[in-house]
């Protein structure tokens, strides 16, 4: 059998056994296969036709839609679902008749598939179907009968949108006016359908038991049911009055199964439910068929009133009133007190179990339809009823819900007032209905506030309305009587309980509380019920009168006044205007109850200072404001004229008994320091000037008040209740707007602004009360208008403004943050009241101050973050209505004017550093994007055009910048000068604050950047000024050498804030930059010219572009200075032909002959200077006319030799005469690069005769090197120097031979001395004396060419120094005088922090290491075998300088674990220690390896001793990069090799520094790579005993990098060595990386062959055998072994530890015994022989061997005959 999931074989045309099985069938009877299942009628055709046979049926059906269908009859949930879309897809886009085929067999399939387990497949069905009805409309009518009960079904779905899908459908197809006639039409069928379900079906008929779980056929059983009993109510709802009789007797057998009424009780709430509702619509449209089956239904229905399911009861208590009502007789088949009444009490008890507002409405209805002969006796029953309607109340789940609460006690009312319109007159029950159900209601819900929260005493108002309209309307005298006397009776009552709650010392604030608000409502004329429900049904009784209009109408509110700033609450009114719409009857009752209470209340206030009383007084008060309860609150106190009071007031205490109890009871109370809070005593006051007369007498009360009573905190509490309430507002707005409140409040501010100021700390507890009361006089509005008069508020404006002026003065002591922080409290609030302007000049000072508050740094105000950032929004909310003003107010505004001219001020005045700067920067953004809001566009224009300098200011902001970017210029050659303008220097500044050129710049371009952010165009080429002065400042901070810190921080600073020159261009139009730059360069030259080639070179602006702003070349002469330095800075940028018309223009003054012509400008000088630009580019290639300049120069010398500083004292020359030499030097230097063209030998002797004097001059004057011509001159004549000495090093034969004759021989013989002995003792001199060591530094300016001049020096010279004798006491060394001296003097230099003087003492002691070694050589015998571990210390001045170096290293890259790789800063003052220490090992190893083998071997033991070579490789793996691939070139790309530090030869150049980032990590590679070649031992050592990450990274390093570059060079040494071996032949094989070896003696053939590891020199070198001829076994294996263990622990090459080996093999033939303890005659490491011989078995021993025997062993015995060794 084939598995579930097998994968059916490829080709197989067998079809599947389902396939087979139609076949058969077709074959068998003849007839179309289809479908097996039940059909709905027989007559229906019951499947889909397949695809073979029966071509008339086939044709009815569209191939897609069959294989749709059959897709339908699937199992899978998601096939049936793609399936169902894909079928109403095709109903929609398909033609009518292909549809219209479906249609036959649709409803099997719609009767089956609506009732599917999957609700999204029902939804889909219902979807499909209404697509299919709107395709084929009419056309669905024969199948109607078939699908109109599934139909039903489907709309009655538990699922809502399956549901409401269905529906859609039916309403598609029928409008709501045929719906009844449709179902009609299929009644029969429906009910047929539908009785089916209820009776016959079962889950296990309704689905498969052999597929379907349990819990799913259980499922779809139990919402089939509830769709049938819902589909039958539809049935019953939908179906005409004349159609219900036909189906009658379809209905009695329905309702005769007992089945049908057992699901009345069954478990799913869903089924009881949809039965519940059945019977409502059978009761209701069937009442006969009810009525006959009335047992049934009865004890079905009413036995079922506790059901407390949320899903039923709706249903439940629907039915319960349509059986009262149906059968009338029901009661007779259930036992009502028994059965019934139980259950309804215990559910009335429990609050509803949680359905209090679903049971509760129906509870009226329900006892209106009781019988008489149920509810007798009628006062225990209703008492009960009542009394479990109240127990409700006291359930927690009823007290914790409004809904629920408000439903019981809306019932409890209703009931109530029901009951007491039945029963009226008779006593028992009435006295049972207030005494013993509403008072007690009300006495508890009085006890607990939850319950008050239902509405309860709305209720009750309602209802006591209900009765006083009776009372008054109804003519029966009778009736009027009784309820007079039933209201009498509840007053009565009501007036005990309240009595009982307030008549307390210690009254519960929860009861109090209740009470206040009981007669709050009671007051009220009508219920608010209406007000605060939405559409609510209301219970009307039949004998009911309609309520009044009045009593209808709602309760017409006080119109809250609308302010700037906040909205009045509308509150209820004070007094009782409505109180005559009260009915007499309460009118009369509610007063003598107030009185009383207020009486009491205020016995107890009187006595024991009650609080809780005192607040119920207010509450009272409040809504009962009227004289006979101020009266009763006087008691029978004697009036009591205040004296000390004006007359006015005396008279109102005389004539109204409130204000009298405001002076003789409220005063005192107010001044009181008891009460927690005065706010109710302050509603006590309001309730007092209500009753007096008019504004005037409640002005003057206050006014009284105001001046002595009131305090500040009491002040703020009637304010803010007069601005809470319009009516509260109106009976103080005299007072508020008078000038005694005015004068007090102004008084008020100045004390508190003082007081901050004096001290920050305060006992006051209500100090921010009084400014909240400053904040809310200030900005709240009332009708667009101040609380207060204006008058007073502009004069506590200035007091604030006053403060803060002073604040913002003593911000250092730090004691104002308190006073500021209310300040800005009170200004915020103000600025957010005002609209559409600032009213006052006052309020621009304040904003003005707090702006620069906030603008000012963080270090000078002292103020924190928090109160920073309210600063700020205090000033962007007052800035917010500048621009929102109308008109040009905002051009006007002296904020504006003067915040423009403060930061002009600001930034001209030098006294900003970088954060000043960049939170004045941040300030200014936040102000122009506020400006930005304005509707003004031009205001931005002007703020930006007031803040910006003119053009005297911008020159004087240039003059005061430092003049040292000039020097880099100078030294490049880029600008020439020959007079001194370097005045200030930043050693003279505050190193900190920024030059006001650079903030100012910063400034404006910020401000720029907004303004064109925002596509402001500005006036006055502004954006073109702005940005050039940018370009100046950005120009000068990149020219310094040595820029200081802030300064680097500043230009990093415009980054992040984004203020570029590419931004400026980006968003603005600069044609017009490049114009005014150019002229501003011609006119004044310096910075304005660098800034045109800097602009060129970052391919900003194009030469020419440049070009078109000077069209002819003699607009640049006469020379000035402007033009010169144009002319020099695009000189790089010129072609040929153009800088041969300025040479052509230079070459007539060059003739000049008078010595001014030749040091001015416009002279020699100025030529001169502009033709070595023209030479610098190296672009003139014409020699005769160079050599036509420099026959110029000499005839200068002949005519002017005074001008030539040779040999002189430089103080007193001019600097014109400076310039001039500068640049003849700089002539000489650039001929000697460019010309070709011999020279004679006069020629040659002037310029290097020249070169020698100017030289010696240099170093005459030393001492003057801080003058900038001067170091100038220095650096201009060793450069000159370098320059020869350049020339004559790489003299080939070919260019010896155009010279003149002994030239080289007089160079080398008296020039170059003169050179090296003048600059060696400098260089010294020079690095003794100097301090600052940068060499970026202008005053180490001369270092560099004179280093590099002496990196030319002869090994000779350098042998025959004249430098002071320095050596040093206890110092080993063999070395002479002479060299120990030139060692110490040169190695500390090492350490100098100053590159070029490394490299250069490094390239002179280079060429001394080969000469060491033989003075150690000299000296071998002293260090002979005599000694166990002899060792042997390379050059101590060397050692000593490594072990500082080692100290030095171990700082910067100790704590950096092996394999991590470290970026050393160039330049820093770590790559100076670095670039030392690798230079040491360099020397160090070249010394190594220019020794003899034996002194290697000492060398490596000392080294091997100090561990400095381990230290070495550890560091080397810190600084090697991880991949070290040189940068390349795109051809060089091509290449399949790629260049590595390993391959390509490392150049320490001094002057190029342009590959400084690679200096170290190549040169720490090619440490690496001489420490591998030689020293492979002592690397291999160390290398197998690192730990295990460090062996790894060693070794996959070094063989990706290294090991092919040392094989191939190996092998390559092996094939090009010249060494000959007598004996022995060695040939190498470069592929396979082989070395073989064959030695020969006589009759004896020795052939090895030497294999090369991949990770060479780390891994063991491997000798196999190849031929051997004459060699005994044990020989040959005692060669091959000394032969690998010398290739693996010498220090040295192959072909070395070849002639090594050779040497040991020779000496055996010789006759020389082994060493028994290595078994080699010539010693592995010092290569001794044996001489240590036994005195018993004579054997000899190597003394490093003994040496190791004995203490490894720790014996002194021989090692073969185990004898004592002496």
């Amino acid at each position: 059998m084939g598995g579930k999931n097998k994968q059916r074989t490829k080709g197989n045309l067998r079809p599947s056994n389902s396939g087979r099985a139609a076949e058969l069938l077709a074959k068998e009877q003849g007839t179309v296969p289809g479908f097996i299942g039940f059909g709905t009628f027989q007559s229906d055709l019951g499947y889909v036709p397949a695809v073979q046979g029966a071509e008339e049926i086939d044709s009815l059906v569209d191939s897609d839609f069959r294989m749709v269908l059959r897709k339908l009859s699937k199992k899978d949930v998601t096939t049936k679902l793609k399936a169902m879309q894909e079928f109403g897809t095709m109903c929609t886009e398909r033609d009518t008749e292909i549809v219209k085929g479906v249609l036959p067999y649709w409803p099997r399939i719609f009767c089956k598939i609506s009732l599917d387990h999957d609700r999204r497949v029902r939804e889909a069905t219902q979807q499909a179907f209404e697509k299919l009805i709107l395709k084929v409309k009419k056309h669905l009518a024969p199948y109607l009968k078939s699908l109109m009960g599934y139909w039903l079904m489907a709309q009655c779905d538990t699922y809502s949108p399956a549901a409401s899908a269905a529906k859609d459908a039916f309403e598609a197809a029928f409008p709501p006016s045929k719906q009844p006639e449709a179902i009609a039409f299929c009644k029969e069928e429906i009910t047929s359908v539908l009785q089916d379900h209820l009776i016959k079906e079962t889950p296990d008929s309704l689905s498969d038991p052999q597929t379907v779980p349990e819990q799913e056929r259980e499922a779809k059983f139990y919402r089939v049911v509830t769709c049938s009993l819902l589909a039958l109510k539809k049935l019953l709802c939908l179906l005409p009055d004349n159609e219900l009789e036909s189906l009658e007797e379809k209905f009695k057998s329905l309702l005769s199964q007992n089945k049908f009424w057992k699901y009345g009780k069954h478990s799913i709430p869903q089924i009881r439910s949809a039965y519940f509702e059945l019977v409502s619509a059978l009761c209701r449209r069937s009442p006969q068929l009810m009525i006959d089956e009335a047992s049934r239904v009865s004890s079905s229905v009413l036995l079922s009133i506790d059901d407390s399911d949320p899903v039923v009861c709706p249903a439940l208590w629907e039915a319960v009133l349509y059986t009262l009502t149906t059968i009338e007789d029901c009661w007779l088949h259930v036992n009502a007190k028994k059965s019934v009444f139980p259950k309804l009490s215990a559910v009335v008890r429990e609050g509803g179990r949680g359905l209090a507002t679903v049971i509760y409405p129906y509870l009226l209805p329900f006892i209106s339809k009781l019988p008489q002969s149920i509810t007798d006796p009628k006062l225990d029953f209703f008492k009960n009823f009542l009394t479990s309607l109240v127990a409700g109340l006291s359930t927690e789940r009823v007290k914790t819900s409004f809904s629920e609460c408000s439903a019981v006690v809306s019932a409890f009312f209703e009931c109530l007032r029901f009951i007491m319109q039945q029963n009226l007159g008779e006593e028992e029950i009435e006295e049972m209905l207030i005494n013993d159900q509403l008072i007690p209601v009300i006495d508890a819900v009085l006890k607990d506030p939850r319950l008050q929260d239902g509405q309860l005493f709305d209720y009750l108002a309602e209802t006591l309305s209900s009765w006083e309209v009776k009372a008054d309307v109804e003519k029966d005298d009778k009736m009027a009587h009784n309820l007079e006397k039933v209201l009498l009776n509840f007053w009565e009552r009501l007036s005990e309980i309240c009595f009982k709650k307030i008549n307390e010392p210690e009254a519960d604030v929860q009861c109090v509380v209740g009470v206040s608000n009981l007669l709050q409502v009671l007051q009220k004329p009508e219920s608010s019920l209406k007000s605060n429900k939405k559409k609510v049904g209301k219970v009307r009784f039949a004998d009911e009168m309609p309520e009044s209009n009045e009593e209808n109408g709602k309760c017409v509110s006080s119109e809250g006044e609308t302010s700037e700033g906040c909205e009045l609450v509308a509150e209820p009114p004070l007094s009782h205007n409505c109180s005559d719409h009260i009915s007499p009857l309460r009118k009369k009752h509610l007063e003598d109850l107030v009185c009383k209470l207020a009486e009491m209340s205020i016995n107890y206030v009187n006595e024991q200072k009650s609080e809780q009383h005192l607040r119920f007084l207010s509450t009272l008060l409040n809504s009962f404001s009227s004289t006979r309860v101020f009266k009763m609150l006087l008691g029978p106190e004697k009036q009591s004229i205040v004296k000390s009071k004006p007359l006015t007031i005396a008279k109102l205490v005389q004539k109204n008994s409130a204000v009298q109890f405001l002076y003789q009871k409220l005063v005192g109370w107010l001044n009181e320091d008891q009460w927690k809070e005065a706010g109710f005593l302050v509603d006590i006051l309001y309730s007092a000037l209500h009753c007096c007369a008019n504004n005037k007498e409640r002005k003057d009360v206050l006014d009284d008040l105001t001046e002595v009573d009131l305090k500040w905190n009491l002040v703020l509490q009637i304010i803010e209740k007069a601005c809470s309430s319009s009516d509260k507002h109106a009976l103080v707005i005299s007072w508020l707007k008078g000038d005694i409140l005015g004068e007090k409040l102004v008084t008020l501010a100045d004390h508190l602004c003082n007081k901050e100021l004096e001290s920050t700390v305060t006992s006051d507890p209500y100090l921010s009360e009084r400014w909240t009361l400053l904040s809310l006089v200030l900005s709240q509005h009332v009708k667009n208008d101040y609380l207060i008069g204006e008058l007073y508020v502009e004069r506590i404006i200035v007091k604030l403004h006053e403060t803060l002026s002073k604040a913002k003065k003593v911000s250092e002591t730090e004691n104002n943050d308190s006073s500021v922080s209310f300040i800005c409290d009170v200004a915020y609030n103000y600025f957010s009241s005002a609209k559409g302007c600032l009213p006052m000049l006052s309020s621009e000072d304040l904003l003005l101050t707090l702006f620069q508050l906030y603008a000012q740094s963080k270090e000078r105000t002292h103020l924190p973050d928090f109160l920073i950032c309210k600063v700020k929004n205090t000033w962007l909310s007052g800035v917010n209505v500048l621009v929102h003003q109308a008109g040009p107010a905002g051009q006007q505004s002296a904020f504006l004017r003067l915040s423009a001219l403060w930061l002009k001020n600001q930034v001209q005045a030098s006294s900003l550093d970088i954060k000043s700067l960049q939170g004045l920067l941040s300030t200014v953004d936040d102000l122009l994007n506020k400006l930005l809001e304005s509707e003004d566009t031009s205001l931005l224009g002007v703020y930006i055009g007031s803040v910006m300098p003119n053009s005297s200011e911008w020159e004087k902001m240039r003059q005061s910048l430092p003049m040292q970017w000039l020097h880099r210029p100078l030294l490049e050659g880029r600008l020439s000068l020959n007079y001194e303008c370097f005045k200030t220097d930043f050693k003279e500044q505050d190193t900190k604050k920024l030059p006001s050129h650079l903030c100012t710049s910063a400034l404006l371009s910020k401000m720029i950047l907004v303004a064109l952010k925002k596509e402001i165009v500005l006036e006055n080429n502004e954006l073109e000024k702005i940005t050039a002065e940018l370009l100046y400042s950005l120009q000068w901070c990149e020219e310094l050498e040595n820029p200081p810190s802030f300064l680097t921080g500043f230009c990093e600073m415009l980054d992040k804030m984004n203020i570029t020159y590419d931004n400026l261009c980006r968003l603005g139009n600069t044609s017009g930059l490049l114009h005014l730059l150019f002229n501003r360069s011609m006119e004044r030259g310096t910075l304005w010219s660098l800034i045109i080639a800097k602009l060129i070179i970052s391919q900003s602006v194009s030469p020419d572009e440049v070009k078109r702003h000077y069209r002819r070349k003699e607009s640049f002469f006469p020379l000035t200075e402007g033009n010169m330095h144009t002319i020099q800075s695009l000189c790089p940028f010129l072609s040929k032909e153009d800088k041969k018309e300025f040479i052509a223009q230079c070459i007539p003054a060059l003739l000049a002959w008078t010595k001014e012509d030749l040091c001015s400008t416009n002279g020699g000088f100025g030529h001169l200077a502009i033709l070595n630009s023209c030479l610098q580019t190296g672009s003139i290639d014409d020699g005769e006319l160079l050599h036509g300049i420099l026959k110029i120069l000499i005839c200068w010398k002949k005519d002017h030799e005074d001008i030539f500083l040779f040999s002189c004292n430089l103080s007193e020359v001019s600097p014109e005469i400076l310039g001039v030499n500068i640049e003849i030097m700089r002539f000489l230097s650039q001929f000697l690069k460019y010309c070709s063209s011999p020279l004679a030998e006069n020629e040659w002797d002037f310029i290097m005769c020249s070169m020698l004097a100017w030289l010696e001059t240099t170093s005459e004057n030393r001492a003057l090197g801080s003058v900038p011509l001067v170091q100038l001159f220095a650096c201009v004549s060793c450069g000159l120097a370098c320059e020869l000495s350049a020339f004559f090093d790489s003299a080939t034969p070919e260019t010896t031979g155009k010279l003149p004759a002994n030239l080289i021989s007089e160079w080398k013989d008296f020039f170059s001395q003169g050179i090296h002995s003048l600059l060696l003792p400098l260089l010294v001199t020079v690095t003794e004396e100097s301090k600052d060591t940068s060499e970026t530094s202008f005053q180490n300016a001369m270092l560099k060419p004179m280093c590099e001049t002496l990196t030319y020096i002869p090994k000779d010279q350098l042998l025959n120094h004249r430098l002071p004798a320095r050596l040093a006491a206890g110092q080993k060394t063999n070395l002479p005088e002479h060299l120990q001296t030139l060692l110490n003097t040169l190695a500390p230099l090492l350490l100098f922090r100053a590159r070029p003087v490394q490299i250069a003492v490094y390239y002179m002691l280079y060429k001394l290491m080969p000469e060491l070694p033989q003075y150690d050589q000299d000296n071998l015998k002293s260090y002979g075998d005599e000694e166990e571990e002899p060792a042997l210390s390379p050059p101590a001045a060397l050692m000593s300088l490594l072990s500082t170096q080692e100290d030095l290293l171990e700082n910067v890259l100790g704590c950096v674990p092996v394999g991590q790789i470290v970026t050393i800063k160039p330049l820093s003052d770590d790559f100076c220690y670095v670039l030392g220490y690798l230079l040491t090992w360099k020397l160090i190893l070249t010394f190594f390896k220019a020794a003899a083998s034996q002194l290697r071997a000492l060398y490596s033991m000392y080294l091997r001793k100090t561990k400095s070579l381990n230290k070495l490789l550890y560091h080397l793996f810190r600084l090697m990069p991880e991949n070290p691939t040189c940068a390349e070139t795109a051809s060089e790309l091509a290449n399949k090799e790629p260049k590595t530090f390993f391959t390509e030869a490392l150049q320490l150049s001094i002057r190029e520094t342009t590959a400084l980032p690679y200096h170290i990590p190549h040169l720490a590679c090619s440490v690496y790579h001489m420490t591998l070649k030689d020293l492979p031992a002592m690397v291999r050592l160390w290398w197998n005993s690192s730990e295990k990450r460090v062996f790894n990274i060693v070794d996959r390093f070094t063989s990706k990098y290294v090991s092919s570059v040392l094989s191939f060079q190996e092998i390559s040494s092996v094939q090009t060595s010249t060494q000959l071996f007598n004996g022995m032949t060695v040939k190498a094989r470069a592929t396979t990386r082989e070395v073989m070896a064959t030695y020969s003696i006589e009759d004896i053939v020795i052939e090895l062959i030497i294999q090369l590891p991949s990770n060479y020199p780390l891994g063991s070198i491997t000798v196999e055998s190849g031929r051997r001829v004459g060699v005994a076994v044990q020989q040959w294996r005692n060669w091959m072994l000394q032969l690998s263990t010398y290739l693996t622990h010498q220090n040295g090459s192959i072909m070395e530890g070849l002639a090594l080996w050779k040497n040991n093999v020779d000496k055996r033939f010789e006759g020389v015994e082994d060493c028994m303890i290595c078994f080699s005659v010539i010693h592995g490491f010092n290569y001794s022989l044996p001489k240590k011989a036994c005195r018993t078995c004579k054997k000899k021993f190597h003394s490093a061997c003994l040496y190791k025997w004995f203490t490894s062993s720790n014996k002194s015995t021989c090692p073969l005959c185990r004898e004592t060794f002496f």
